[in-house]
């Protein structure tokens, strides 16, 4: 017989429950390049969610030229995910992140990231990322409600128009083999891959 579980309400900071991490590349007015990591995104069919903070250059490149790349790191990049958590493409640094954050016109650079060229839209892809999918912008909803966000927040959709994968992951010429794909994981502010723990980010309280 199984041990029956007691249950204990709480109000966690966070609620990154395990998503995978992601570097979304823009670009802004002067066709310069920016890419931030974030963990908050999910699929259905060929659109992506996106959970952006609204003070963001990535988001505010977004809204602007209204295309991106979703670059998926494997667990192997979290070191260099996590060099460039702490800084920003946003100047002015927004009030809630001055302290924590540092101005960085070139996160590219600091983060070891090399670029490649897209063939739909003009933002770059990520060389070292395994998996990277080109989008445009479809829909945002803003969300300026929430208890524990210092800044505004949005859910952006973006539909998905091109997929290119590390040819070792594909498997009968179109799918991704999910025994040789290993995404790095945001789990409650911790790094993992699909096994232990890798470390933690910046944020983490624990």
């Amino acid at each position: 017989m199984s041990t029956p579980i007691n249950f204990k309400a709480i109000e966690p900071k966070i609620l990154y429950f395990g998503t995978p991490v992601a570097l979304i590349t823009t670009i802004d007015a002067d066709g310069k390049a920016n890419t931030g990591p974030m963990s908050s995104v999910w699929a259905l069919g060929w659109t992506l969610m996106l959970g952006l903070e609204c003070s963001s250059k990535t988001y505010q490149n977004l809204l602007e030229q209204k295309e991106c790349v979703i670059n998926f790191p494997s667990s192997s990049l979290f070191d260099k995910i996590e060099k460039i958590a702490n800084l920003t493409g946003a100047y002015p640094i927004p009030d809630y992140k001055k302290g924590r954050y540092k101005y960085d016109p070139d996160k590219f650079e600091s983060g070891g990231f090399t670029t490649l060229p897209s063939e739909l839209v003009k933002p770059p892809r990520i060389a070292e990322c395994p998996l990277q999918f080109e989008a445009i912008l479809k829909n945002v909803l803003v969300i300026d409600d929430d208890p524990v966000e210092a800044s505004e927040i949005a859910a952006v959709a973006v539909r998905i128009l091109k997929v290119h994968a590390d040819e070792r992951l594909i498997v009968d010429g179109k799918h991704i083999d999910p025994k040789k794909w290993d995404p790095l994981i945001y789990n409650f502010r911790h790094y993992y891959g699909l096994g232990d723990e890798l470390g933690k980010t910046f944020k983490a309280e624990i």
